[in-house]
């Protein structure tokens, strides 16, 4: 797998210990697994927390991490009168019964921070823009949800529209900046990648969608490639927030492949041209991060009513009548993503009930209900998946043909961003703070 050997020819360079590199959403492989070591199984608000630190402002970015830092992003959020919020979004001409879904600010100041992985101090708190009257984001949102990428010496922040900045991990400084205009229309989602020399950003907003790549080095673009013809009446039904993926397929044909509405398509790393598609309906408001195994990856459809497609990645030109292996229709989610161990896909919708398939056929192999909203994508540790849910609760399960729960633990807060286990221990955002569980494995 493409990402496997990226990773390794990272860690073997830099001379790293695997597990303690989370380098960007859903870790090493962009997958959620962690394939070796021990994770904690039992902790509380107040029982096997190392050290809780609590974080400025309010993000719903996972933590990346390496090297003895933690990085995150945040917003620094100034309220607005009711008077102001209301005339901000009428300027906006979204229609006013949508109003009650939107949250406006007078401003927000953006902010990359780093703690210290061993103490839990709050290393760095770096101002990379102020932003007055910004555009407004779903109530659900923040102005803060894409998680950062590490790339050797540098992390890059990704706050979609209102910039992408290029840091020096050593002293935080800014080493470029590049700003894409699009209207998201609910806030910024999606997450950036690093490939090789690029830096890969799906930018699918109301009013554009496409892919570009951006030098990682400088922040100038290399190629942006428009996605296919979009039928939807309104801009609401072509916007997306998926992060991308890269492969490597059976016939050695490097891939980034990019969900978005009503389209799976893959790209060539170098050049940006497609090299397969495939409709998969009217699906829009794209969140999951696919993942890809066996030569099928895997993907949900995101808002409208959420499928779950199962896709040969050997293809070429439009397979959506010849590579379509299977797809789930009933209880999939809009948020987390799938997480593919072995032979079984889990996936848990937004309200709690968790399946898992036969991957290869599709079969359901069980299906119940954890309780609770979730929109964290859950993670391999330890030999154990963990589901977080809104509420702070996390439930772990035995990766198994049959449903076994084999813990349940709680912190105080919400929980937005994904899990992250490195070098044995649990690192959890909430709304306020971020905890580390447990000691080094």
């Amino acid at each position: 797998m493409l990402r496997a050997i990226v990773f390794l020819s990272w860690v073997s360079a830099g001379g790293l210990h695997a597990e303690a590199f989370w380098p960007e959403f859903r870790g090493p492989l962009g997958n959620g697994i962690v394939a070796e070591g021990r994770a904690p199984t039992k902790w509380s608000e107040t029982e096997n927390v190392t050290w809780k630190t609590l974080l400025p402002g309010k993000g719903w970015s996972s933590p990346v991490v390496v090297e003895g830092q933690v990085w995150m992003t945040t917003a620094i959020e100034v309220e607005a009168t009711e008077e102001e919020k209301l005339a901000m979004l009428k300027a906006t001409g979204v229609e006013e019964r949508k109003f009650k879904e939107l949250q406006t600010k007078k401003a927000v100041t953006l902010k990359a921070l780093c703690v210290d992985f061993e103490s839990g101090k709050l290393k760095h708190e770096i101002e990379l823009a102020s932003i007055t009257s910004p555009s407004p984001i779903h109530h659900f949102n923040s102005y803060a949800s894409p998680t950062a990428v590490i790339d050797g010496g540098r992390v890059i922040c990704h706050f979609g529209a209102f910039g992408t900045y290029c840091l020096d991990r050593a002293d935080g400084k800014v080493l470029w900046k590049q700003v894409i205009p699009i209207e998201h229309g609910v806030g910024p989602g999606s997450s950036p990648m690093v490939y090789g020399d690029k830096v890969i950003l799906i930018c699918d907003g109301m009013d554009a969608q496409f892919v570009v790549a951006l030098n990682k080095e400088t922040g100038a673009e290399i190629w942006r490639t428009p996605r296919p013809q979009m039928d939807a009446e309104t801009g609401d039904r072509k916007k997306s927030y998926s992060t991308p993926i890269a492969i490597k397929d059976g016939r050695g044909r490097e891939q980034l492949v990019c969900m978005s509405s009503q389209w799976l398509v893959s790209l060539e790393p170098a050049t940006g041209k497609e090299i397969w598609r495939v409709r998969h309906g009217t699906g829009f408001s794209v969140v999951p991060r696919p993942v890809y195994g066996n030569g099928i990856v895997y993907v949900c459809t995101g808002y409208g009513k959420p499928q779950l497609w199962a896709v040969k990645v050997d293809g070429d030109g439009d397979v959506t009548e010849t590579h379509v292996v299977w797809k789930e229709i009933k209880r999939i989610p809009a948020k987390p993503s799938p997480l593919l161990v072995g032979t079984d896909l889990y996936v848990t919708d937004d309200a709690g009930i968790v399946s898992c398939f036969d991957a290869a056929e599709g079969t359901l192999r069980w299906q119940e209900r954890l309780g609770g909203n979730f929109t964290a994508s859950p993670i391999l540790a330890g030999g154990k998946i963990y589901f977080a849910s809104e509420s702070g609760k996390v439930t772990l399960l035995e990766p198994s043909a049959a449903f076994q729960v084999a813990g349940e633990n709680e912190v105080d807060g919400k929980l937005m961003a994904s899990p992250v286990v490195v070098d044995g221990v649990l690192l959890l955002r909430s709304e306020e703070a971020l905890y580390r569980i447990g000691s080094k494995g």
